[in-house]
């Protein structure tokens, strides 16, 4: 009798969601989102959808159907279903986010709050009630997240719902997915819209009654100080220690110390003396980070509320002085985690040897005063880098165009490769040996600091084979890696299994090593990677072990006509491919490349493209970009460029990394030692890449390369003199490179062929 009713309930519910799924509803979308006739006409629409709605997925049904409740007004109905909806979040059913799910839960108690009430009580007051009455269910972790969800703007569900307005312009009726979708977008601006200005008073007791807050000013060296905020859970009693997490940044407003707090550790937020030096004399960048975070550490260390441990995180810059902090060895540091970090000499200010304007930008940005005109100033900034462009003037002269001369970026320039003026900062060698406490980076295939955190981890696993050193990295950006991927990335669809939260990964790995909590299980091995495509991760112990079964190609010319080709044997005739490139030319002082990762055409200027035939099975592919250069010049040095793409079988271009793989010649081998090239002689240079692929090439799809030479406005011009670059101008470019390209000429990446028999 059981199964009868079963097959009895599944017949007549299908058959509901049936009928539900091919009804249309009569709807006029009022014009805009602030439209007066717009909650009734929504109310209207709800009412109708509301008796013959039914679905599957639990958490959407229920989502909906609160939705749809609150719509008609029923905020009674609608608590109660949320409350169901919490409960499966509780019992880990769902995969929603709770903050963002407790944001609707706690407005949807306030009306509910507001329309009981045996008398009128003001949305405000109903609204304070139960935003109390929430984080008194809520720990201090759930409590934070809630807080920034909170924080989040109305604009974008705004923007949501007119959206859903227009997407029915013209149009007399609405299907029930569409109506779902505009109640839905209805629920979440008027929710954001209502609270806007209520939540701030009341956190900020809440802050009060968590938290023990205090700004204070370290010693860090004679005379000078540091500013810094210190926030720890209010502890049970004055005997309480817990380790603490250490981050020193450039810009204290950037960062929520309580972010550590609300995850049980002492937090110090500390200001960087480049941008916050008690002393009269302004501190360069990377000078004096790697002394600061010694004499910070050994403050922590001396506090009655630390245990005497510490751990350094950072992102940018502060992941560059967890790095310099690790080198000096503080005996209270225990472990760092750093996302996106920075490297002096490594990816900034010259990746791969070749400078870039942005870091002159950077310095006026970091350093300059209150109210300077020319910091923040993206229209000005581009307009120098044009005007230095145009007029083919040296690398060197570029700081004097905005009549500012910059000590710091000239005594950058005096060095361009990786000698001792850089190596000071950070361990070089044999030193990585030495850094025996555990260590997470945290970066992505589209990050622009992927090459400082690619170097950190293969140079510490290059010696010390054993290092306790974790790589996380996947289909991220520098803002997603830092605040958790969505569905999609500038253009680029998303695999669930990559939409992680990067920072609870980080503070899982932290409990990790310093509580003894399981370890994370994206971070199982010393290289953990999203293979974009296959929805799925991956680990290996290290970036030479994952990239140890590699997929070669060699460049192929194909006559006139036909595109050239990336072929998986080398050709048994000479290849005759010529090009000629004239660093002269600045008409194309207007091009940046593309920022969408998708697209119908390629960033191609200065370059060739090579591409394979069709695969008949996917291939995933994994690792850095490596390869030989067989080619004859008529310069001595070069920049050269590559990328990427997969080429759908729907002829759309996606890139594999950004931005470009861009290196000068003389350096590929060697970033300490210079060997300019030999104008004239046929050569072979080998090269690795600084960037890291993780993704799967679907069958149908072929891999395109560019191959070309780096000329941009927005970065120093190697002319191929032979010289120092920087001291290089338009008037060192004599003929145009010609550049030979034989037959030897290969890429490689590490590669799995998926037999799909």
């Amino acid at each position: 009798m059981r199964s009868l009713a079963r097959i009895v309930l599944l017949v007549a519910s299908t058959l509901g969601q049936t009928l539900a799924a091919a009804q249309d509803f009569d709807f006029e979308p009022p014009l805009d989102a602030a439209d007066p006739s717009l909650p009734a006409a929504v109310h209207d629409l709800a009412e109708r959808v509301l008796p013959v709605y039914q679905e599957d997925n639990p958490d959407l049904y229920l989502s909906n159907l609160a939705a749809l409740q609150m719509a008609i007004g029923d905020a009674a109905a609608a608590h109660d279903t949320r409350l169901k909806l919490r409960e499966r979040l509780a019992s880990e059913q769902s995969s929603l986010p709770p903050g963002r799910a407790a944001v609707y839960d706690t407005y949807v108690l306030a009306r509910a709050i507001e329309s009981e009430a045996p008398e009128d009580v003001p949305f405000t007051s109903a609204y304070a009630r139960a935003l109390r009455e929430t984080l008194n269910g809520f720990d201090d972790r759930d409590a934070y997240e809630l807080e920034s969800w909170l924080a989040a703007p109305i604009e974008p569900r705004q923007r949501n719902l007119q959206r859903a307005l227009d997407e029915r312009r013209g149009q007399s009726s609405i299907p029930l997915a569409a109506a779902l979708d505009l109640v839905q977008a209805w629920f979440a601006f008027d929710a954001y819209r209502s609270i806007d200005g209520l939540a701030s008073p009341l956190l900020a007791e809440e802050t009060e009654r968590r938290y023990v807050v205090e700004q204070v000013a370290i010693p860090v060296a004679a005379n000078a100080t540091i500013a810094a905020t210190v926030v720890r859970p209010r502890p049970a009693s004055d005997a309480e220690t817990r380790p603490t997490l250490l981050e020193l940044t450039l810009d204290l407003s950037s960062r929520d110390p309580r972010e550590a707090a609300a995850h049980g550790y002492a937090s110090v937020l500390a200001l960087a003396r480049i941008a916050g030096d008690a002393t009269a004399r302004p501190r360069a960048p990377f000078e004096v980070e790697a002394d600061d975070a010694w004499a910070v550490i050994a403050w922590i260390a001396q506090q009655p509320w630390s245990d005497g441990r510490v751990a350094m995180q950072g992102f940018g810059y502060g992941g560059f002085v967890a790095w310099a902090a690790a080198k000096r060895q503080p005996p209270a540091l225990r472990a760092i985690a750093t996302t996106d970090p920075m490297a002096p000499g490594i990816d900034f200010p010259s990746p791969n040897r070749i400078f870039a304007s942005s870091a002159y930008r950077w310095i006026y940005d970091v350093m300059a005063p209150p109210g300077d005109e020319l910091a923040g100033d993206d229209a000005r900034w581009r307009e120098l880098d044009a005007r230095w462009y145009r007029a083919g003037r040296r690398y060197r002269d570029l700081p004097t165009l905005p009549g500012r001369a910059s000590a710091i970026f000239r005594s950058w320039l005096n060095h361009p490769s990786y000698d001792r003026f850089w190596r000071k900062w950070l361990p070089f060698g044999a030193e990585f040996a030495q850094i025996d406490i555990p260590v997470l980076t945290v970066t992505g295939y589209y990050s622009p600091h992927e090459t400082a955190a690619l170097y950190y981890f293969a140079e510490h696993l290059e010696h010390d084979p054993d290092a306790d050193h974790a790589l996380l990295i996947g289909p991220f950006d520098e803002h997603s890696v830092a605040r958790g991927a969505s569905s999609s990335l500038r253009g680029l669809a998303l695999d669930p299994a990559a939409r992680i939260d990067a920072t609870e990964a980080r503070y899982e790995w932290l409990a990790h090593v310093l509580d003894g909590a399981e370890r994370p299980p994206n971070l199982q091995a010393g290289v953990n990677y999203e293979i974009a495509g296959a929805d799925e991760w991956r680990h290996a112990p290290s970036l030479t072990a994952l990239e140890a079964k590699p997929l070669r190609w060699y460049l192929k010319a194909w006559p006139d006509g036909q595109p050239h080709a990336l072929a998986a044997e080398r050709s048994t005739v000479p290849m005759a491919l010529t090009e000629t490139r004239d660093l002269r030319d600045r008409t194309d002082v207007g091009w940046r490349p593309q920022h969408e990762l998708v697209g119908g055409e390629i960033d191609a200027r200065e370059a060739t493209s090579f591409v394979t035939e069709p695969f008949d099975e996917p291939v995933d592919l994994g690792g850095r970009l490596r390869g030989e250069l067989d080619f004859t010049i008529n310069k001595q040095d070069a920049d050269f460029v590559l990328m990427l793409y997969e080429v759908r079988a729907t002829g759309e271009h996606v890139k594999l990394f950004d931005p470009a793989f861009a290196f000068r010649a003389s350096y590929a081998a060697d970033r300490v030692h210079r060997r300019l090239l030999v104008a004239g002689v046929r050569q072979q240079l080998p090269f690795q890449s600084d960037r890291m692929i993780g993704h799967r090439l679907e069958a149908g799809s072929r891999l395109l390369l560019t191959l070309g030479i780096n000329k941009r406005a927005d970065q120093q011009i190697n002319y191929g003199a032979g010289g120092d670059v920087s001291e290089e101008s338009i008037e060192n470019a004599g003929a145009p490179i010609r550049i030979r390209w034989h037959e030897g000429s290969f890429v490689e990446v590490g590669a799995t062929v998926i037999d799909r028999q």
